[in-house]
């Protein structure tokens, strides 16, 4: 299919840009990388009658580190964000998320304001915002307005974000020296969509966790912070520990049914000692479980993050 007639306007700046989007209200759409925006409208999904490009505005590019915010352009493509040693000294899980983000030639195109905006449920970097603890900068004709990542993401392909406000930049936190961060999904090939997803960030003193997030994509309507990663801050985790953190998070998650693996099938997963100093943790084991829920998915994320201890900065 191709999509309907439309027209088409390249911004010359975010001025300029903020001026058609307000002119046109819910009629226009805005192009960055085009990598979602592009298929749906082929399918005719949407039909907007104006497409504003703001692929050539330059001041929506770049990734710099001040004072202790890491600060990153909307236009910021994927693979900036996998060469950029900003990135992998301040964001190690934001690179290692990128790497799963579909293929190549997706990521040659695809900006990281974009696969915000676009808001799917299933997308990886979405998920990683929440874990970082992320604030999303967007900008109006009445000026900007600062949006943690948590309080960004309203449901599937909807976000805080109105018809006449851009999407500019986003500004992490440089974590601790003791932080440590995880991620995982699952997914039939790599590059496809996510089945379930954890990012994961964390804060270790000890042999504990000081502070730890927990954002699983895929799982809901956006991405999810779970409330139990609470039960497992400041204690030793011990499989009691482990296993009401797991049953908490099965009460908390709402994933969608997988119809290929009804969950009815998921209750009988054998489990396996995984070492984290003394003692064992135990954790159900995906390689024999075979076919699994998104629920089931996420408690062995859950196990398999505590039991690797994370990725020590």
């Amino acid at each position: 299919m191709k999509a309907s007639a439309f027209s088409y306007a390249r911004a010359t700046s975010v001025v300029n840009a903020l001026e058609l989007l307000v002119a046109h209200g819910d009629k226009a759409k805005v192009l960055s990388g085009g990598q979602s925006l592009m298929p749906a409208m082929n399918l005719r999904l949407i039909s907007p009658e104006l497409i504003v490009d703001i692929g050539e505005i330059a001041e929506l590019r770049g990734i710099g580190v001040r004072g202790d915010v890491l600060s990153i352009g909307a236009l910021t493509r994927h693979v900036d964000l996998l060469g950029s040693p900003e990135i992998a000294a301040h964001a190690p899980l934001l690179k290692e998320a990128v790497a799963h983000v579909a293929h190549p030639a997706i990521r040659n195109r695809g900006t990281l304001g974009g696969s915000l905006a676009h808001a799917d449920p299933a997308s990886e970097l979405p998920a990683c915002m929440v874990a970082l603890d992320a604030t999303i900068i967007v900008s109006g004709q009445a000026g900007e307005r600062r949006i943690a990542a948590k309080d960004f993401f309203t449901g599937i392909y909807e976000t805080a974000l109105s018809a006449q406000e851009l999407l500019i930049s986003v500004e992490l936190p440089v974590p601790q020296k003791n932080s440590t961060h995880f991620f995982h999904e699952f997914a039939r090939r790599h590059g496809d969509y996510a089945i379930a997803g954890l990012a994961a960030q964390a804060i270790v003193e000890g042999d504990v966790f000081a502070d730890l997030r927990m954002a699983f994509f895929a799982v809901g309507d956006r991405p999810v912070l779970a409330k139990a990663a609470k039960k497992l801050v400041n204690v030793a985790l011990t499989p009691a520990v482990l296993s009401d953190a797991s049953t908490a998070l099965g009460e908390e998650l709402d994933p969608h049914e997988d119809h290929q693996h009804p969950q009815q099938d998921c209750a009988r997963s054998p489990t396996r000692a995984v070492p984290v100093g003394s003692p064992s943790i135990v954790v159900s084991d995906p390689v024999q479980a075979g076919p699994l829920s998104g629920a089931s998915r996420s408690g062995i994320l859950l196990g398999d993050w505590c039991g690797r201890g994370g990725q020590r900065r």
